[in-house]
């Protein structure tokens, strides 16, 4: 039956529904426990896992190969899955029994002569050989709970690597989007300061004719070198994200893409067709796979703590041969064999039993309320981010029209200066402004941009496969 939480919203409680089929049953306020027997179907489904693609950048998708191939965060996650994969097959070898060989060769002297008996002494040799064999038969399924339990786990760091690449490949994308940012207003700079010293230029043959005053030529450098000053924490910048890619792809920097090293456009930031938060996430986001595959694992340790009060059916077995003869040993009358089942239960053992039971519950449903917190968050960081993303879409169309009026204005307060019509407060106060628009517009793209890449994290990967309303 479903697990009953407290306190959940009504999309999260139908999902979960959905992704996880569980033998539970809970109080409303989670603190007790009626049966402990988990199965848990997670479909790992297939998100849009070239989501970044989207984006229509080569430079980003190569930036993306390298660190999805390079990346030591990565490595470490692929490690830990294979080492989570290897424990279900320790897991899995309790099915079968044990089974070692042997074999020996002793050589024997016995001292018999005495004073008394004067008896010569003997050496002889012994020659063995056998096998033996340990089975323990898994009646009521403890193998069988252990072997879930590592699955579990297993499904759980697997889910943990995909968010591990998940969250690279966003840093990745997001760090990229910030250097074209910083380089597109370092552009902006350099085209601005150059156009202002034009006007410095106009400034001063107007002072030295006569036409204008010294103050004129001050505002219109103050301009001037305000901008300049902005160049060099950009170029600073720019170098400082380079080396971040270095360090997120996992390569050195002559191995990033040349084109890096070129102006490009920032991609076009385009309406997401999501209405509301999807439901899918729920089916698809690793940190709610991992969370539910968790809570299968402590199920399942419940289940083996409990599975403690049971007896336990060995059966032990064993076939050899000896002889103190090398040639007699595999004749008939050397062979020798035991077969010894047993059957062990253990009635007291301090509490210590119960009291495994209890800390595997505890954990169990503290882990339940974990996965709980996860669903909400989860339900949230879309939300933001589908949020946010539609604001900074029409603060881009305001600061769009607002860069056009101000350009406007700057030519337009150029033109009357330098017909004498106007005084150059005008320009000075346009030519800040343009600039600040520009920079205004250029931040705001890159905010958008990096909302979505946001939005793809929260969603577990892109939305063209989700359907919308």
């Amino acid at each position: 039956m479903p697990v009953r939480v407290k306190k959940i919203l009504p999309f999260i409680a139908a999902t979960a529904c959905a992704a996880v089929t569980a033998s539970v049953s809970f109080a409303q306020d989670n603190s007790t426990v009626s049966r402990e027997n988990w199965t848990y179907v997670s479909p790992y489904y297939e998100a849009d896992s070239n989501w970044w693609t989207d984006f229509g950048d080569s430079t980003l998708d190569s930036l993306i190969e390298l660190g999805r191939a390079n990346s030591y965060d990565i490595a470490a996650a692929v490690k830990r899955v294979d080492a989570a994969k290897a424990l279900v097959g320790i897991a899995k070898s309790g099915y079968y029994p044990s089974v070692n060989i042997s074999a020996g060769w002793t050589k024997e002297r016995m001292s018999g002569m005495t004073s008394a008996t004067k008896v010569p002494s003997t050496t002889t040799d012994y020659f063995s050989a056998g096998a033996s064999a340990s089975w323990e038969i898994d009646i009521f399924g403890k193998v069988r709970a252990g072997v879930n339990q590592k699955k579990a786990s297993y499904r759980a760091t697997r889910a943990e690597s995909e968010g591990v690449m998940l969250s690279i490949t966003a840093e990745i994308a997001s760090t990229y989007f910030n250097y074209r940012v910083a380089q597109a207003q370092l552009a902006v700079a350099l085209e601005h300061s150059a156009s202002q010293l034009k006007v410095v230029k106009i400034a001063e043959a107007r002072h030295e004719t006569g036409l204008a005053s010294a103050l004129d030529v001050a505002q219109a450098k103050t301009v001037y070198y305000s901008t300049l000053s902005t160049i060099a924490p950009l170029r600073a910048q720019i170098h400082s994200l380079r080396n971040s890619l270095v360090l997120l792809t996992g390569t050195v920097a002559d191995a990033l893409p040349c084109s890096l090293d070129s102006l490009a456009p920032l991609p076009q930031c385009n309406p997401v067709p999501l209405t509301g938060v999807p439901a899918d996430i729920i089916r698809r986001r690793p940190d709610i796979m991992q969370s539910e595959q968790n809570v299968s694992a402590a199920a399942a340790a419940v289940g083996i703590a409990k599975k403690d009060f049971l007896p336990t059916l060995t059966i032990n077995g064993a076939i050899g041969t000896s002889s103190h003869d090398a040639g007699n040993l595999f004749k008939s009358g050397s062979f020798t064999y035991s077969i010894a089942p047993s059957l062990s239960w253990t009635l007291f053992s301090g509490f210590s039993r119960k009291y495994a039971v209890a800390e595997a519950k505890a954990q169990m449903e503290a882990l339940i309320d974990d996965y709980n917190y996860t669903l909400k968050n989860a339900y949230f960081e879309v939300d933001n981010a589908i949020y946010s993303y539609s604001m900074y879409l029409a603060t881009i169309t305001d600061l769009n029209e607002t860069e056009n009026q101000s350009h406007i204005a700057l030519t337009r307060s150029v033109e009357l200066y330098k017909t004498g019509n106007s005084n150059f407060t005008p320009v000075a106060d346009a030519q800040m402004s343009f600039l600040t628009y520009t920079n205004s517009l250029i931040t705001a793209k890159g905010n958008a941009l990096n909302a979505l890449v946001s939005l793809y994290k929260a969603l577990g990967g892109g939305y063209s496969d989700i359907k919308t309303e």
